[in-house]
């Protein structure tokens, strides 16, 4: 088969698999229905089954990561709508996301440290609580890998999809920014969505975080990957 063809025809699969995944997911809201995890997993046991090469793959589906660009910067209308909120705690949020950023970096240095992460290793992960667009532009100015950063901003997601919400309910947090601030600061893109779902005040806040969170490890890059020298 014609490889362009081909190709056409998984960016088909891959859009058909995820609106039903997606439309599955609203009517049994488990974890492993999630769209982010079933989908893919449906994709990647396709496409071994199949031995089709990932260049093959990404040729014409190429355009859905790139939609992220776009899709971050449609983040900035809840934050727009909620502007009054965040006004009030402007101050309160920037200094949640510093401290989520610092508290990302602590911990990649300690990793680095009792674990002997190093390298491209290391730098690619010090981008991974930020949202992917951000954090690939990042893990470039630090010299880390596109592609491990890439893996470990969808781990995070996926960790920040299965402990948010059981860890904020072992936490006293009453404000819905402070329910919603980790979520965007800690979880990007896979915690935004688990806070829309909670509510507008938290979704907004929550994408004001992330983005915040992205601008912030971005112009920090280059300081950030001298610490590991």
């Amino acid at each position: 088969m014609n490889t362009v063809l081909l190709s056409l025809l998984f960016l088909l699969l891959t859009l058909v698999l995820f609106y039903a995944n997606q439309a599955l997911h609203r009517r049994h809201p488990h974890l492993l229905l999630t769209p982010a995890i079933c989908t893919s997993a449906i994709l990647i046991i396709i496409v071994q089954a199949t031995a089709t090469p990932f260049d093959t793959y990404f040729g014409e589906t190429r355009w859905l990561p790139w939609l992220l660009g776009p899709a971050t910067v449609a983040f900035a209308l809840p934050i727009f709508q909620e502007r009054k909120l965040i006004r009030k705690h402007w101050l309160a949020l920037s200094l949640g996301s510093c401290a989520g950023i610092a508290a990302s970096i602590a911990a990649t240095l300690l990793l680095d440290r009792l674990l002997g992460v190093h390298g491209d290793m290391a730098r690619s992960l010090l981008a991974r609580s930020v949202s992917t667009p951000f954090a690939l532009e990042a893990s470039r100015q630090m010299g880390g890998s596109a592609q491990l950063t890439g893996i470990f901003v969808v781990m995070t997601g996926l960790f920040g999809l299965m402990l948010g919400k059981p860890l904020l309910k072992l936490l006293p947090l009453r404000m819905r920014i402070a329910r919603g601030a980790p979520y965007g600061a800690a979880a990007h893109g896979f915690g935004l969505s688990v806070a829309r779902s909670a509510g507008t005040e938290e979704g907004a806040v929550a994408s004001l975080t992330m983005i915040f969170s992205g601008v912030v490890t971005v112009l920090l890059a280059p300081v950030i990957g001298h610490l590991l020298g």
